[in-house]
């Protein structure tokens, strides 16, 4: 998971939290010296405590993410030109995602 995270951080369309989030609770389990490395890096550590402690997600993490799905909606809508009931079903995925990022306390 730590692998995966670290290429989501080179490629646009891979995420890397969730990825070091799985990490961080797989390294709880069963190598805490792991799992303090991951909690005390200084990239990832300060994100991944928040999110253990509170659920939260940072203000800009939260624009980033809407502003990628706005731009993933209409890169799809553009080039692959769906018809209605895939637009809305699409749509309406995203919103379910963007509902649940803007949940989450920052």
């Amino acid at each position: 998971m730590v692998a995966i995270g670290a290429l989501g951080v080179a490629l646009p369309v891979l995420p890397t939290t969730p990825f070091l989030i799985i990490a961080a609770a797989c390294f709880a389990r069963s190598s805490p010296r792991l799992e303090a490395w991951l909690l005390d890096h200084p990239q990832f550590g300060p994100f991944l405590r928040e999110w253990r402690a509170r659920g939260a997600i940072p203000r800009r993490g939260k624009i980033l993410s809407l502003v990628g799905m706005t731009f993933g909606f209409f890169l799809f809508w553009h080039f692959s030109h769906p018809g209605l009931l895939l637009s809305l079903a699409v749509l309406g995925l995203m919103g379910i995602g963007a509902g649940y990022v803007l949940s989450r306390p920052s």
